[in-house]
């Protein structure tokens, strides 16, 4: 009985892993513009493909607004994910950390495609 318990235990741990969506990551190298938003609550990603997208930072960075930043890009691959990457104000050493991306406009081959 303990066995079968604790076997449908494990089981129920590994469904509820492979339920949740891997974090949306952006190369860095893809940006072409970004624009922090009044008051340093997010950041406003322009994409080579088009696409726009808005991170909601963890908490504010105030400074953002002010100065630019650098990226600590922790991934060999270059990319930068949510709710795990962290960016430095240039002037005030800040320290942010990027939360949840949402897509504001979807990439020109998304938008060709529901046409």
């Amino acid at each position: 009985m303990m066995k079968t318990l604790c076997m449908a235990i494990l089981g129920a741990t590994l469904f509820a892993g492979a339920a949740q969506a891997a974090p949306i990551c952006l190369r860095t190298q893809d940006m072409t513009e970004t624009q922090p938003q009044k008051g340093g609550a997010s950041i406003t990603f322009k994409m080579r493909d088009g696409s726009v997208w808005r991170n909601d930072l963890h908490g504010s960075c105030p400074d953002l607004w002010f100065t630019g930043f650098a990226w600590t890009v922790r991934n060999g691959d270059g990319t930068v994910c949510e709710n795990q990457d962290t960016l430095h104000v240039l002037r005030s050493a800040e320290i942010c950390t990027l939360g949840k991306f949402t897509q504001l406009t979807p990439s020109r081959a998304e938008q060709h495609a529901q046409r």
